[in-house]
Order: C-alpha cells, then sequence, then structure tokens
C-alpha cells in the first residue's frame, strides 16, 4: 500500500529520529524530502521519502555496513505501516554512505566475476539485503562471462555467480559471519576453560 501522505508520513520520521536524539543520547541531524524531490536519481530505489542523516554520530550509524542505518530504515517502513516489498519507498543516507556502498560492490563483482571466469566454478557472497542484491545484479549486467541468481530465504538470502549458462552448477551457500553473542559465548568458554585450570 503506499504512502497516502507523504508530508504526515514525513513528520512521523521526524518526530522518531527526534526522540532517538533525546532518549537515545544520539547527535544526529537530519533533512526529510518527500514526494519528486526524493526519487533516487540512479534509478535502484524506488523511494518517496529520502532522509539524509548528519552530525557528530554518523560514523556510528555507518559502521559494520551500515546496519543502524539500514536498521532505521526498517523501523521507518515499519510505523508508517509498509509492506516488506515497499520498504525501498522510504531511504535513510548519511556521509554519502550507498553511493560509496555502490562503488565498493561493483569492485567486488569485478573480482568475482574474475575468479568465476578463471576457475569456471560459482561464487557465492555473504547474504546481504536486498537493494544491496540489486546492486550487485545490476553490477554484473556490465561483465560478459557470468550470470547471476540470488539462492536461500529471509535474512539468509545470497547472490551468487555462475559462469555463463551454467546455473545448474551446485553453490556452496557462504559461511554466515558470527554475531557478537556468539564470540561472547566462546570467550566466555574460554574463561571458564581458564578457571579450571587454575584449581
Amino acid at each position: 500500500m503506499p504512502i497516502a501522505d507523504l508530508q504526515q508520513a514525513a513528520q512521523k520520521i521526524a518526530g522518531f529520529l527526534a526522540t532517538l536524539n533525546k532518549l537515545g543520547g544520539l547527535r544526529l541531524k537530519y533533512r526529510i524530502t518527500a514526494g519528486d524531490g526524493a526519487r533516487d536519481p540512479q534509478g535502484i530505489e524506488g523511494r518517496v521519502i529520502y532522509v539524509e542523516l548528519g552530525g557528530p554520530d554518523v560514523p556510528m550509524v555507518t559502521q559494520h555496513n551500515g546496519e543502524l542505518l539500514l536498521a532505521l530504515e526498517t523501523i521507518a517502513a515499519q510505523m508508517l505501516r509498509l509492506d516488506q516489498r515497499e520498504g525501498d519507498l522510504v531511504s535513510f543516507d548519511a556521509a554519502n554512505f550507498k553511493a560509496l556502498r555502490a562503488q565498493e560492490l561493483h569492485m567486488q563483482a569485478e573480482i568475482a566475476a574474475d575468479k568465476v571466469i578463471r576457475s569456471g566454478i560459482p561464487y557465492a557472497f555473504p547474504p546481504m539485503n536486498s537493494r544491496e542484491r540489486r546492486l550487485m545484479h545490476m553490477a554484473f549486467r556490465d561483465i560478459e562471462g557470468v550470470e547471476t541468481a540470488s539462492n536461500g530465504e529471509g535474512p539468509d538470502r545470497f547472490l551468487a555467480v555462475y559462469p555463463a549458462g551454467k546455473t545448474n552448477l551446485p553453490v556452496t551457500p557462504p559461511v554466515k559471519p558470527r554475531s557478537f553473542g556468539d564470540r561472547g559465548d566462546r570467550d566466555r568458554g574460554r574463561d571458564r576453560d581458564r578457571g579450571h585450570s587454575r584449581r
């Protein structure tokens, strides 16, 4: 369901960000554009609301591949009761993060394509969000000798690169990166082991 009242939706997002600054102790400035001025000049996102973040806490928003930036987008989309497929109607960016990330993904695409063409073995990227998978598919369109397909479900969905005409080859799913919690459990286990060895 599209956003019926863009100005009201923009005000809701502004209220959310003001509360986040006040209660979360963040120092973020924001500029919200709604309507035609919010359109993505590259045509990657179908956005109708664009939120540009600034201020001293921008590095926190963009670290870890922009996890917090994407989380803010997701929360805003849920506040506006957007369907999962309509998530790109609202877009957040900070310090030109998305353009820089697009360049980085394009370079990764070129390296992966070269590897696949040389070896003849499919390559799987780690799971990524739908916007980044779309960017990757677009990057690979310009590269001859390879084809791409998305595999997996939900947060485990990943992009695979195949030699051209060989999408029937098996692809090894990517190894999921450990979360912070996994590391903590491992470290706690190590501490327990150290405790036993002292006795």
